[in-house]
This record gives C-alpha cells, sequence and structure tokens, in this order.
C-alpha cells in the first residue's frame, strides 16, 4: 500500500532587518511545568510595532535576548502581565516555548505566564472570556462547536497545519477512510479535534461518519494496546503520542491532515479574550505577532526548537524535530484567509452533524475571528 507522505516546510534561516532588531533586551526564565502550570517569565522590553509580511520573513531566525542585568540595553518600562493557556503534552504548540524561550514574548513588551490547561475547552473558553486567563492555544476543530455557544473569544490567528493522524495495522486490509465504512474506530475523546476531521473526510467520501462508522473511546496510550487486540480496527489521535505509537508498533499510516485540499489548511490556532482585544487591542496584537514569529522560527529551525520543546516531552528530540518537520508550522494565517478557513471548517463541520446546520457559516466566522493586526 501506498503510505501517505507529509510535505515539508521550508527550513532556510533568514536574517534579521536593521528595522526588526530588538531594541531592549528581555529575560526569559524557564523552569519545568508542574502538575498545573509553568511560569516563565521575561524582563520588560518596548514592544515592537506590527510588522509587515516582508519583516515577518525575516524573524524566521531572531537573535536569543540577552539575560537581564548583563545585556548592554537595560529595560525600558514595565511589561504587560499576560496569561496564555496552552497543553504542553502536544508538540504541535511548540511555538508556545519557543516565544518565551527565545525572548519573543519579551521582545513585544510581554511577560507572560504559561498555563498548562487539563481541563475540557468549555472551560478553557470560559476561563479566556472571564479574565482568568488572557488567551490559549488550541484546535479549531475542537473550539468551533463551544464557540458557537458564545463565550467570549477571538481568534486571531493560525499557528500551523498537520499533526492528526489515522492508523492501522498492515495486515488489516485497510488502506483509506474508504475503507472504515462498518469498521470501529478508537478516539481519545468523542470530540476530539481529529475525530471530526476523519469524520468531515469520511462524509464527503459519502460514509456517514455517525452510522457507518463506530467510534470508540480509549485512554490515549492504550489506543495501540485495543488496535492489536482487535478491539478497534483503526484509531486517530494527534502528535507526538500519535507519531510515537506509530513509530514503535510499526503501523500503517492510511490518512493525515496533510494531504489533499488539507495540506494548506491550519488546525491550531490563538484565541484571546474579546474585553482584551477591545480594551487593549495593541496588547492583543503584539502576542498575536509573538506566536507567528515563533511558528516561523520552529518552520526554519525544527531542530532548535524541537530541543527547547524537549523539557517538557520524555519524546527523543530528534524524533520531535521530525515530527516538526511534517508539520506546516510556515502555514499560520491571518486576516481575510484565517476567516476563510474558519468557515470551511464551519461548514464541514455541519456536514457532521457537530455545528448546527442553520448556522449562518459566514456571519458565524465573522463573529469568532478578530483582526487585530491591521493597521
Amino acid at each position: 500500500m501506498t503510505e501517505i507522505s507529509s510535505p515539508k516546510p521550508s527550513s532556510g534561516a533568514l536574517g534579521v532587518s536593521r528595522r526588526t532588531l530588538m531594541r531592549s533586551a528581555g529575560a526569559v526564565g524557564a523552569v519545568t511545568l508542574g502538575a498545573a502550570a509553568t511560569r516563565l517569565f521575561t524582563s520588560s522590553s518596548i514592544a515592537a510595532p506590527i510588522m509587515s509580511p516582508a519583516d515577518l520573513s525575516a524573524l524566521r531566525n531572531p537573535p536569543i535576548c540577552h539575560v537581564a542585568g548583563t545585556s548592554d540595553v537595560g529595560p525600558v518600562g514595565p511589561a504587560r502581565k499576560l496569561k496564555l493557556t496552552w497543553n504542553a503534552n502536544a508538540i504541535c504548540t511548540v511555538g508556545v516555548p519557543v516565544a518565551a524561550q527565545r525572548g519573543i514574548f519579551a521582545r513585544h513588551g510581554l511577560d507572560v505566564e504559561l498555563i498548562n490547561f487539563g481541563g475540557s475547552t468549555d472551560q478553557l473558553l470560559e476561563a479566556i472570556s472571564t479574565g482568568k486567563a488572557d488567551a490559549g492555544v488550541g484546535m479549531a476543530l475542537r473550539w468551533l462547536k463551544p464557540l458557537e455557544q458564545g463565550f467570549d473569544v477571538r481568534i486571531t490567528t493560525a499557528v500551523h497545519g498537520g499533526c492528526m493522524r489515522l492508523f492501522t495495522t498492515p495486515s488489516s486490509g485497510i488502506a483509506s477512510i474508504a475503507d472504515l465504512k462498518g469498521k470501529v474506530v478508537g478516539v481519545s475523546d468523542m470530540a476530539a479535534p481529529d475525530k471530526n476531521f476523519f469524520s468531515i473526510v469520511a462524509a464527503k467520501q459519502g460514509i456517514d461518519p455517525n452510522d457507518d462508522i463506530q467510534w470508540r473511546q480509549f485512554p490515549p496510550d492504550l489506543l495501540g494496546v485495543a488496535l492489536k487486540k482487535g478491539e478497534i480496527q483503526a484509531f486517530s489521535l494527534g502528535d507526538p503520542l500519535a507519531w510515537v505509537i506509530r513509530e514503535r508498533d510499526g503501523l500503517r499510516e492510511i490518512a493525515n491532515n496533510l494531504s489533499g485540499e488539507y495540506q494548506h489548511r491550519a488546525c491550531c490556532v490563538l484565541g484571546i479574550s474579546g474585553t482584551l482585544i477591545r480594551t487593549e487591542r495593541p496588547v492583543a496584537a503584539g502576542l498575536t505577532q509573538a506566536l507567528l514569529e515563533a511558528q516561523e522560527y520552529v518552520a526554519a529551525n525544527p531542530d532548535e526548537a524541537a530541543a527547547l520543546f524537549a523539557q517538557y516531552s520524555p519524546t527523543p528530540v530528534a524524533q520531535l524535530a521530525a515530527m516538526l518537520r511534517s508539520h506546516t508550522h510556515d502555514h499560520h494565517p491571518t486576516g481575510a484567509a484565517l476567516k476563510e478557513e474558519l468557515a470551511a471548517y464551519t461548514e464541514e463541520l455541519k456536514l457532521v452533524h457537530v455545528i448546527k446546520p442553520s448556522t449562518n457559516t459566514a456571519r458565524f466566522a465573522d463573529k469568532v475571528f478578530a483582526d487585530v493586526l491591521s493597521v
């Protein structure tokens, strides 16, 4: 059988233009995550202006900030403190620690506290909308349904594409999603973004994902065991665990979100409190811009980015770097392009009965999106 191949982002490192050099140094303190949260603090610095696409491209390899107290340029004014939620178990959120540890948040005048959030998506979005957190990074296909309920959270940028995979055993006889009709497919939870994604692909191929496929939930680390025991015939999961299980058990990857019409579609997004956007738009813009710059760094420097993420994962750095190369960390649309992708996902979620059929797709995309980068 032909294996699914994943497009690889460009890895050429670019220099930094004089206009985008740091104006002041920042300090980045990194500590290992505890049971609930990691705090990464940066010293104060001047907020950088919103940059053009050319400037953003030039920041693929930004300089590391000096430690506070040793820099030739001292801090200028207090940094704005923010709380950013993320999933420290997911390699696809690598841009968050990269932005912290390479001083990118500091360069935008931000003192960011990272919170490893393990609750439900509803709880996460409620925390952001009620001010317990200022922003969060998550999967569009997990967030859009809760956002339909009216949480005051707006998506300001996509972060990357890739990281959702569908596996079976080499001897199963399953070669494509079309072969899942009548089969039992394992998932980590019934609202998982990978379940939603592969349900959408199945629906587009004429398979009713609710009637023709039986979905069965297992703890993520037991999906491979369930497949070996024959309790399921396939399973979907996200990186890094998906990648690790595939390599460990010699599984066949029959589909992913890096192929066909989805190879240029983002899957992970940044959501910011609506209140913060309305009252402190420059702060929201700075956070958005910082993550965009971090993603450019990841795309150009996957080995270095993997090494920065390694403190959160037992997976070898070489495997983490290989995962990053398979993703599209250089695909992070903003503005009209992002709104189009959100509208497309919304329409597709209506196909699988996740979003209400009466939802006006364009109006909904307008509601959940905020353009904070336009001058």
